[in-house]
């Protein structure tokens, strides 16, 4: 009787395991072939794969996790740099100003996620793309501006600042190029 009721047991759990490890293997994939040609391909799928927010089964899913994982980075730089303590009036301005374009950033880039949200065939599809591809490069543009304000700042707080910047900098530059794939892709967006 035990090894009757054992039998289909194990066979469940193994069903279930190989689901599960197909599934995963699935996602992996994707992040895989659509990292490979990304600015920074390491960091594209150390990220995505560690994603655990919505699924991912399409490149517009992947986009989307990329942007929310550009965004969640670029909140947790700007919260970096709002701690820092600086004494110059120098230093000052150049971290007010760093703020003001993290939060520039963020804008843009919760524009870009809810944009992604709501892509559609056609016309429209066009302005969309048109409208995400400048935000996200606004973004980096900001990123960038943050970093030349340090240029001839203390060598420590640059150093501090530039490691931060550089990290968001690197998956926006990755989101971007994910969602540049979606142009590719187009024909895989649903109708509204």
């Amino acid at each position: 009787m035990m090894k009757t009721l054992l039998l289909p047991l194990f066979l469940l759990h193994l069903i279930s395991s190989i689901t599960t490890s197909s599934s995963s293997s699935s996602v992996s994939d994707i992040v895989r072939s659509s990292c490979v040609h990304a600015s920074y391909p390491t960091i594209c799928i150390r990220t995505l794969s560690s994603y655990s927010g919505s699924a991912i089964n399409t490149p517009q899913d992947l986009a989307q996790a990329a942007v929310k994982i550009t965004l969640s980075r670029a909140h947790k730089a700007s919260g970096f740099l709002s701690q820092v303590k600086v004494e110059s009036k120098r230093e000052k301005r150049a971290l007010s100003d760093c703020i003001e374009q993290m939060g520039d950033s963020m804008d843009e880039l919760s524009k870009s996620l809810s944009e992604l949200k709501h892509l559609r065939r056609g016309n429209a599809f066009k302005w969309q793309m048109s409208n995400l591809e400048t935000w996200v490069s606004a973004a980096l543009t900001n990123e960038d501006t943050c970093l030349d304000g340090f240029k001839e700042i203390d060598v420590k707080l640059r150093s501090d600042v530039k490691r931060k910047i550089t990290n968001v900098a690197r998956v926006t530059s990755n989101a971007l190029y994910l969602i540049n794939r979606l142009d590719d892709s187009r024909n895989k967006i649903p109708h509204p």
